[in-house]
């Protein structure tokens, strides 16, 4: 079968012929349809992420159609159009993952290939309203703002939401959970065109974080925030204080423009403020978020799809931060 594989620390992305998985008793063979990247991919492919093995096939988010089930699987699923949950072995805790918690993709291979091998209590029905493309780029990213918007951050209908850093994929869907649920969002990014873009997905208003009184802007304009999502962190990360509502959310899962300044600790107690950490999410979490989406006919915004034959092409774009949505590849 055809995957795009991480070869070497010299050769990160390389198309190559590979056998078709062998599946378990309690797996299923999905044949993809459709795989989208994450961050995650990109942070592989410069050797900045733990425990890389080579060779190794990446991609966390697929859509398919179940050509296989092991023993143990109700072969009812054959021939099922399905989405796969890339968080695994979450563990019995719903507050936090355990100890052998991992990822699809790294280290088990993951999407990016014609087929991939997952647990059948991995798989969901696809939502019929998704195209493959729109379906493939759900799961990660998708399952990571749900979390960070409902488990954590508890929003809801007419709180005052901000989404840090919106145009990647994690940024819209926050963007789109938040809007769904009935809340007020406003949002921030380094380009006009990303903020107008949101504007025309439901955000109240937004302000470009190049500006150095961007706070200020979004301060005067809102008042506060009820709701913070950021996964930026960085030197900016103490204005989130400021603009939180006593009582505020802040929650946070990735760090791309570095750690947590200082911070003023009286700005947090006195305001009784929460700041919260979280990484993908639960099976409840999953099932939460496609139960939400087909509620409400999320879309997921799509910036372009590639073959795998151009997926150097797709893995450049992602490097370069200019996408709005995900971006999705096609065996």
């Amino acid at each position: 079968m055809k995957a795009i594989v991480l070869a070497s620390a010299e050769e990160p992305i390389v198309n190559l012929e590979i056998e078709k998985p062998v599946i378990g008793e309690d797996e299923v063979l999905v044949q993809i349809k459709a795989a989208a990247l994450n961050r995650r991919d990109y942070w592989i492919t410069i050797g900045k992420y733990g425990g890389i093995k080579y060779p190794s096939v990446l991609g966390s988010d697929g859509a398919g159609v179940i050509v296989e089930t092991g023993d143990a699987v109700d072969n009812n699923w054959l021939s099922k159009a399905v989405i796969i949950n890339p968080s695994n072995n979450w563990g019995p805790d719903e507050n936090h993952q355990g100890r052998n918690f991992t990822i699809l993709g790294l280290p088990e291979n993951g999407t990016l290939a014609e087929y991939v091998k997952v647990k059948a209590k991995y798989i969901y029905p696809k939502p019929a309203h998704l195209s493959w493309e729109q379906a493939a780029a759900l799961p990660l990213a998708g399952l990571t703002t749900f979390r960070a918007l409902f488990t954590k951050g508890k929003a809801k209908k007419g709180d005052k939401v901000l989404v840090t850093g919106v145009g990647g994929g994690t940024g819209v869907f926050t963007l789109q959970w938040a809007v769904a649920a009935g809340c007020e969002v406003f949002v921030t990014s380094g380009a006009e065109d990303k903020l107008e873009h949101a504007r025309r997905l439901g955000a109240a208003g937004g302000a470009n974080y190049h500006l150095g009184d961007w706070a200020e802007q979004l301060k005067q304009v809102t008042g506060g925030f009820d709701v913070i999502i950021d996964s930026a962190l960085g030197d900016d990360f103490d204005k989130l204080l400021d603009l939180s509502n006593p009582g505020g959310r802040i929650v946070f899962f990735g760090g791309t423009a570095g750690n947590i300044p200082a911070l003023n600790g009286r700005k947090i107690f006195w305001k009784q403020l929460q700041i919260l950490g979280t990484t993908m999410g639960s099976a409840a979490d999953f099932k939460a978020m496609i139960d939400f989406t087909n509620q409400h006919k999320i879309i997921p915004v799509i910036d372009e799809v590639f073959s795998f034959a151009t997926a150097a092409d797709a893995f450049k774009k992602l490097a370069n931060s200019s996408q709005f949505g995900k971006i999705v590849l096609k065996p």
